[in-house]
């Protein structure tokens, strides 16, 4: 080291020109990178772009909005928060909520509040997931007692800058039994300025000791009708559109979940051309669902027995790409739909009132039992479709024996068929499809007395087809229903008719049963079920208003009259008061009179 010679060569450069000076020589400049395209942005998601926040942002919880309102003005703030429901209605939300209304600092306001349209001082840290004192853990990934140790050994330490210290513990239902008791002290004793705050979809499978502790928030399904407001918002905002029946059938599918529909609805958008509407038929094909009024026709075609055409109405609808199992749901819903407009009304249905009266028609139409037993059957059916090497040919089979049992009448009705020596089977298919041929001849094995003179008594039974709304009241009149012929006289403006269907208008007025009597007199007097549906418009005149316009004519006619006008002039005052109508004379009555005639 001593003889190495360190001075620098005099001819050697100070540093490589290649080099750059960190002191004085600037880097070499670089040429500048394009601009990212827009379409590479980051893009939000509806479910999240749109989230809540304030509380009257959450859809459907005003019941927990008010108890929480009541709670912060009267200063009884719980310690621990139990928040529970299904998948999307708002729990993590709700959560961060509550942790902003805890900690909630303004110029003017220095307390608890749940109005949280002017933001905070600590807002914009919790909303976005960075405030020291507000810790979020997620009890799906850390599950065991260390976890629970390290986020509670904070607890008994001040909060750094807000006013509370929130521990926020989402899925709490799968901390393991070690976790909870490690929180289960520190719930029992918290310190004053430590407030917790935990989600669940599973409640039951949080320990009671836990849940005693806590003041419990069920958070409950948000209505189809909440829903579409919500959504109707948001495509408001974004400026796009989507026909009326495409959001209920987003409604129906999120099943009571906002954010399911929100994620729908982001889906949905894109079905169609920018700027284009979105149509309700583009939405049912991404949802995988069927024609809904081709289901209805399905359903009316079982409940009349028919086998052939529900068979056939079935594989239309698999041609256009139905799934099987998704038919047999759709029939089980208006199964539900049906038994509910019988018990309820149509008006508790919530689908459009032409399909509800759809509904409504055909639970009238048939009897509760009946629809109870094609419930039971659709169950077992959605199994075997499930489990079926060929759904389709499943779902053939299935609804084949819907539509021979439609017509089945139950236990009692078939006992007391067989008490009278009748019959029990059906017979209102053609052919025997609607089963009734088969119960047929096991009535006459089990009953030997139902010997062939009770065909003859069957049939005279059985009226004639009706094939004219005139002969549906000339048959009212026939049975000497007087409530029921005034009923349809003045209230049912008919739409069409045709034998075993009626669609009428009901004028102002009408009984809100007068449906239902129809089908079950008609069903009575003509031993075949009867669809009887009541449409919003597009009736015709009813019988009494046709009566009261003719009468009007002819009083206008006759008034008009010469001699009737020579009548009014010769007496002052006088007026048409009444109108007859007088038969003609018999025959041999005007055969005398004639004859003194001829004699005189």
């Amino acid at each position: 080291m001593a003889d190495e010679d360190l001075t620098p060569e005099p001819d050697a450069p100070e540093r490589d020109p290649d080099t750059a000076d960190m002191f004085g020589d600037p880097a070499p400049a670089q040429p500048a990178a394009a601009p990212a395209p827009a379409g590479n942005a980051a893009y939000t998601v509806i479910a999240r772009k749109y989230r809540p926040r304030t509380f009257e942002d959450l859809y459907g919880q005003e019941a927990m909005v008010r108890t929480l309102r009541n709670a912060f003005a009267a200063g009884r703030i719980a310690h621990a928060f139990m928040l529970t429901g299904v998948r999307g209605v708002g729990k993590t939300t709700t959560a961060r909520l509550l942790a902003r209304a805890l900690n909630y600092q303004t110029d003017a306001v220095d307390a608890p509040s749940l109005d949280l349209a002017v933001e905070g001082r600590h807002c914009r840290a919790i909303i976005e997931g960075r405030h020291m004192d507000v810790l979020e853990l997620d009890a799906a990934s850390r599950t065991g007692v260390g976890d629970m140790r390290d986020l509670l050994d904070g607890v008994r330490y001040a909060p750094v800058e807000a006013r509370y210290k929130v521990y926020i513990i989402d899925e709490v239902h799968m901390l393991s039994t070690g976790a909870f008791n490690a929180l289960l002290k520190t719930l029992e004793e918290p310190p004053p300025h430590a407030k917790f705050i935990f989600a669940t979809t599973e409640i039951r499978k949080v320990p009671v000791t836990i849940l005693s502790r806590c003041q419990r928030f069920d958070l409950r399904r948000v209505e189809p009708e909440d829903i579409i407001r919500n959504l109707q918002m948001i495509l408001e905002a974004e400026g796009v559109r989507v026909e009326a029946e495409g959001l209920t059938l987003i409604a129906r599918a999120a099943e009571g979940s906002v954010r399911d529909a929100q994620s729908l609805l982001d889906q949905a958008i894109v079905q169609a051309e920018p700027g284009q509407t979105v149509p309700a038929a583009l939405i049912r094909d991404m949802l995988g669902l069927a024609d809904r009024a081709g289901t209805l026709d399905l359903f009316e075609l079982v409940l009349k027995g028919d086998p052939g055409g529900a068979v056939s109405a079935f594989r239309h609808l698999y041609a256009l790409g139905a799934d099987p199992a998704q038919v047999v749901l759709d029939l089980m819903e208006h199964v539900h739909g049906a038994s509910v407009a019988r018990a309820v009304g149509p008006q508790a249905l919530a689908l459009p009132k032409d399909q509800a009266a759809r509904l409504a028609a055909a639970g009238a139409a048939v009897s509760a039992p009946i629809l109870a037993r094609l419930w039971q059957m659709l169950l077992r059916a959605h199994e075997e479709v499930g489990r079926a090497p060929d759904p389709a040919a499943a779902t053939d089979m299935a609804l084949i024996r819907l539509a021979h049992a439609a017509d089945l009448p139950g236990p009692e009705e078939a006992l007391k068929l067989l008490r009278n020596g009748e019959s029990p089977g059906g017979g209102s298919v053609p052919g025997g499809g609607g089963g009734g041929a088969g119960q047929g001849g096991a009535a006459r094995a089990l009953s030997p007395q139902a010997s062939p003179q009770a065909s003859p008594q069957l049939e005279a039974r059985q009226a004639p087809t009706l094939q004219t709304f005139e002969d549906l009241v000339a048959r009212i009149d026939a049975e000497r229903d007087i409530a029921l012929k005034l009923d349809v006289e003045r209230f049912v403006r008919p739409i069409s008719f045709r034998p075993g269907v009626l669609e009428f208008e009901p004028a102002p007025g009408a009984p809100a049963n007068l449906a239902q009597r129809l089908v079950g007199r008609l069903k009575a007097w003509t031993g075949q079920p009867w669809l009887v549906a009541a449409q919003g418009g597009g009736g015709a005149e009813s019988l009494w208003e046709r009566q009261t316009r003719e009468a009007r004519e002819t009083r206008a006619e006759i008034a008009q009259d010469p001699f009737v006008l020579s009548v009014i002039e010769a007496f002052p005052g006088a007026e048409v008061v009444q109108i007859r109508h007088l038969p003609p004379p018999e025959p041999a009555l005007v055969d005398d009179l004639a004859e003194e005639a001829g004699e005189d």
